[in-house]
C-alpha cells in the first residue's frame, strides 16, 4: 500500500503521539507499504525510509511547541507524484484539514485519528467557554472520513457521543525491549534526586510540562509524604510556573531524556504518578509499565484502559472536591506502603505491557486500512 500521512507534529517534537506515529511508520515499511509523512517544517528529510515533506508553519499562540502546519501548492504537487492509496489525517488541525481537502477533491480513501483531547484542554487556558464550537469543527472535520481511530475504548464512546461517526479503537502499543526492569541503576537514581538524598520513594512523572497535565496535583503528595522525592523528566511551556509551585519542595527538574537513558529512569524510579485527566491514552504509563514502575494514574479518559486498580498500579479519582488531592495521596500511599504488593505490581505492570507490542498495533491498523480501501472499490464498481 502506498499510505500519505498528515500530520500536526512530528519529529523533532516529542510527544506520546510522535512515538505512535514513528513506530507506526517503521512498522509499515518493514512490511513493505510506501509511506510519505506531511508535517510541519523543521523535519527530518526521511525517516525508516519514508519521505518527510516539511511544511511553513506557525506555532500555536498558547503552546509555542505546537506549530501550526500551512498547506500550499507544494503540497498537492507531491501529493500528486507521490499516489497514495490512502490518506491517513492526524489530530486534523490545520495541515489536516488541508489533507482531507485533498483526499476530497482527489477521491483519495481517507482515515483520520483522534489523539490529543484538544477540547478539554481549552478550561486549563480560560477558554473552556468555546469547547462546544470546537467539538462542532472537530465533528465537521473527523465525519469527511471512512473510518476515525480512537487510541482508548472511552474516546471511542466520547467522540461517538459527540457525533463523530464511524469510530474505531486503534490498540496500544510500547516497545518492551527498549523500556525493560532490567535498566534500574544507581547512577540514574542520583541523576532523578539531584541534591536530594535518597532517603524515601522516588517519583517519577515524565511527559510535556504543560498546563492541561496538572502537575501541580503532585505537590500534597510531596507534603502528605515528608519522604518522598520528586523527578519530573520532561519540558515545556509551565515549567517556569511548576519551578515556582514546587519551590521548597524535594523536586528535581531533569528536563529532556531520551533512549536508554528515558528507560533507566522509569526502571529507577519507585512509582509514576500521571495526574492528568485529559489523556486520550497516556502512552507514558505503558512505558513505565514495561519498565517494571508501579504506576498512579487518573480514572478518567483513556487511562482505565491500561491501568487495573490494585492489580497492575492504582487509579485515583481527579474530580473531588479538593481536585482530588486526598484521592492521589492515598492511591500513592497504596502503591508505596507495602513492599511485596509493590514487587507484586512490578510484575503485573510489565506483563500488562509485554502484551502490547507496535507490531501488533500496525497489523491491526492495516487491516483497517484494507477494509477502507475495499469500501471504497465496492463504491466504485456499484
Amino acid at each position: 500500500m502506498k499510505i500519505a500521512f498528515f500530520t500536526e507534529t512530528f519529529l523533532p517534537k516529542v510527544d506520546g503521539i510522535v512515538t505512535r506515529l514513528t513506530k507506526t511508520i517503521q512498522n509499515l515499511v518493514e512490511l513493505g507499504d510506501e509511506v510519505l509523512i506531511f508535517c510541519p517544517e523543521g523535519c527530518p528529510s526521511s525517516y525508516m525510509g519514508a519521505k518527510v515533506i516539511g511544511v511553513a508553519a506557525m506555532p500555536l499562540p498558547l503552546y509555542p511547541e505546537l506549530k501550526l502546519g500551512l498547506p500550499g501548492p507544494a503540497v498537492s504537487e507531491e501529493l500528486e507524484r507521490f499516489k497514495p492509496d490512502l490518506i491517513h489525517v492526524v489530530n486534523p488541525a490545520v495541515l489536516g484539514l488541508g489533507g482531507i481537502w485533498l483526499a476530497k477533491t482527489n477521491n483519495i480513501p481517507l482515515i483520520a485519528s483522534y489523539h490529543t483531547h484538544l477540547p478539554k484542554y481549552l478550561e486549563h487556558y480560560g477558554m473552556g467557554m468555546l469547547e462546544p464550537l470546537l467539538w462542532e469543527l472537530l465533528k465537521a472535520a473527523h465525519n469527511q472520513a471512512t473510518l476515525n481511530l480512537c487510541t482508548s475504548s472511552a474516546m471511542v464512546e466520547e467522540l461517538s457521543d459527540k457525533g463523530i461517526q464511524n469510530t474505531a479503537l486503534w490498540q496500544r502499543g510500547v516497545d518492551t525491549d527498549i523500556f525493560r526492569p532490567e535498566l534500574r541503576n544507581d547512577q540514574m537514581r542520583a541523576r532523578l534526586l539531584g541534591n536530594f538524598s535518597d532517603e524515601g520513594s522516588l517519583l517519577i512523572y515524565v511527559g510535556r510540562l504543560s498546563a492541561e497535565k496538572q502537575i501541580e496535583r503532585i505537590k500534597p503528595v510531596l507534603e502528605a509524604l515528608p519522604n518522598t522525592r520528586l523527578a519530573l523528566v520532561g519540558d515545556g511551556p509551565y515549567r517556569q510556573q511548576l519551578e515556582k509551585i514546587f519551590q521548597g519542595t524535594a523536586t528535581t527538574f531533569v528536563g529532556y531524556l531520551s533512549g536508554n537513558a528515558l528507560a533507566s529512569a522509569y526502571a529507577s524510579g519507585d512509582a509514576f504518578l500521571f495526574p492528568s485527566s485529559t489523556e486520550t491514552l497516556g502512552l507514558v504509563l505503558l512505558e513505565a509499565m514495561a519498565a517494571g514502575c508501579p504506576v498512579v494514574g487518573a480514572n478518567k479518559g483513556g487511562i482505565p484502559d491500561i491501568i487495573s486498580d490494585g492489580k497492575n498500579g492504582c487509579l485515583y479519582n481527579p474530580d473531588g472536591e479538593d481536585d482530588g488531592a486526598a484521592s492521589l495521596i492515598e492511591a500513592t500511599k497504596r502503591l508505596l506502603g507495602n513492599k511485596v504488593e509493590r514487587i507484586a505490581l512490578r510484575k503485573s505492570a510489565r506483563l500488562e505491557a509485554e502484551q502490547w507490542g507496535w507490531s501488533g498495533a500496525t497489523t491491526q491498523l492495516r487491516n483497517y486500512y484494507k477494509n477502507v480501501l475495499e469500501k471504497n472499490q465496492s463504491k466504485l464498481a456499484a
